[in-house]
């Protein structure tokens, strides 16, 4: 029988997790009152995201079974794109990381199964892997999503990639697969892969002690210097080692500032809300 493992991340709650290696790190590490600890009993931990949810895990890491449930306070398995609400106000949005920082197994959402479970990303029945660690914490943007019909005349006409939008989190802890992080947008990256749109919005936790002076991409030069180009060329580069091209970014190759990345998250919102009430096609995506 497959292993099953739950976090709690909901305030007030009883959470228990099993560490294994990479996905947990360290004997403790505390998140912005919420604490992970590499034990098998239960502990009382508190939200960084208010309403209740706890993270499943079935199967094993680094596993073809291995996935990344979400399950609410009754029991009943949510999915983490469609069920997490985007908004918190006053340009606050949730964040769900899927690869933490300075880890490489390609995490992701498996759009085409019911309640979008996170899994580890497969090419040819083999379980991928990044050729080098991700330097931030990566993940999506819920409710959010990147219309394949739709050409973007300010990004060379690209389509959507079909999926929800990526985000680029620069703060300086290491997080958790399914953590749901409030963070504030700070710019955007357009990239272009293989001819479709991959937005990577660059935002930040706001218990990151730099949150509080960090609100648009000058100021992530000015408090992360280097960060928005190894950022770029990361995502740019990442795919050589595999013998393919490099990626291309338009928007004149650089970053958005922030209101353009709000921009876009409204954009991809009301895609999204098109997609959900069966607007638009949904060919393979679950809406479960």
């Amino acid at each position: 029988m497959a292993a099953t493992r739950a976090i709690t991340i909901a305030s007030n709650s009883t959470c228990s997790l099993l560490a294994k290696k990479p996905f947990v790190g360290g004997t403790a590490l505390s998140l912005n009152n919420l604490n992970f600890c590499r034990t098998r009993r239960s502990y009382t931990c508190r939200a960084i995201y208010n309403p209740q949810v706890v993270v499943k895990e079935e199967g094993q890491p680094e596993t073809l079974d291995y996935r990344v449930f979400f399950v609410d306070k009754s029991g009943k398995k949510v999915s983490p794109w469609h069920d997490i609400p985007l908004r918190l106000g006053d340009d606050i949005y949730n964040f769900i990381v899927e690869i933490p920082k300075e880890s490489s197994a390609k995490m992701e959402v498996a759009t085409d199964e019911s309640f979008t479970p996170i899994k580890q990303d497969t090419k040819k029945g083999k379980l991928r892997y990044y050729p080098y660690n991700i330097h931030w914490n990566y993940g999506l943007l819920p409710q959010t999503w990147e219309d394949p019909s739709f050409a973007n005349s300010e990004v060379e006409g690209a389509l959507g990639d079909n999926d929800p939008v990526d985000v680029v989190e620069i703060g300086e802890r290491q997080r958790k697969i399914g953590e749901v992080l409030k963070v504030k947008p700070l710019g955007a990256l357009a990239m272009i892969d293989e001819g479709e749109l991959d937005w990577k919005i660059v935002a930040i936790s706001l218990d990151d002690p730099k949150a509080p002076f960090v609100n648009d991409v000058d100021d992530v030069e000015k408090h992360f210097p280097g960060t928005l180009t190894a950022i770029r060329d990361w995502f740019r580069d990442y795919k050589i080692p595999d013998g393919k091209p490099v990626n291309k970014f338009g928007l004149g190759n650089k970053a958005a500032d922030k209101d353009y990345a709000l921009k876009v998250i409204k954009e991809t919102n009301e895609s999204w809300n098109k997609l959900i009430k069966r607007s638009i096609p949904a060919g393979e995506l679950s809406l479960v």
